[in-house]
């Protein structure tokens, strides 16, 4: 049952990772790269989309490396899943913090109502946004490890 939790738990936070590199490096170039509105719409409706969903899958990703440290304590890799726990972590609260009141007006915008420093706040979300895919990446690396 262990194994299940882990291989589980390792694929859930891989693919959590897979849509955050891509929503980093993929889907904001392409929004930037848009003609005239597109792009800050494309990012609102991805805000709201992406924004219903992710919280879901951070906490759900921080339970199931929480249930796995307890779970496989004092086994090999155990440390390594609690570290990875705490840099999840560290993620959800970046994401209460930094990124979901950015998120939070972004996802409301149109090109009728959105302020004057619209680009600005997109860029400091971008900018919170690869650290907290680094903090993930780190802690999907040590799952995969503690893993084999």
């Amino acid at each position: 049952m262990l194994n299940a939790l882990e291989v589980f738990t390792t694929v859930v936070v891989g693919l959590m990772v897979g849509v955050e590199l891509s929503v980093a490096f993929v889907m904001n170039r392409i929004f930037d790269a848009l003609p005239e509105d597109a792009g800050q719409l494309g990012r609102a409706h991805g805000g709201r989309m992406l924004g219903a969903l992710m919280p879901f899958w951070y906490i759900g990703s921080l339970v199931l490396a929480a249930v796995w440290a307890t779970a496989g304590w004092g086994g090999p890799g155990a440390g390594l899943v609690v570290i990875a726990a705490g840099l999840l972590i560290v993620s959800v609260i970046m994401s209460i913090v930094l990124l979901v009141p950015i998120n939070n007006r972004g996802k409301t915008w149109t090109p009728e109502n959105r302020p004057a420093d619209w680009k600005e706040q997109m860029n400091r979300w971008d900018r919170y946004h690869y650290v907290r895919v680094a903090v993930i990446v780190a802690a999907f690396t040590l799952l995969v490890t503690a893993l084999v």
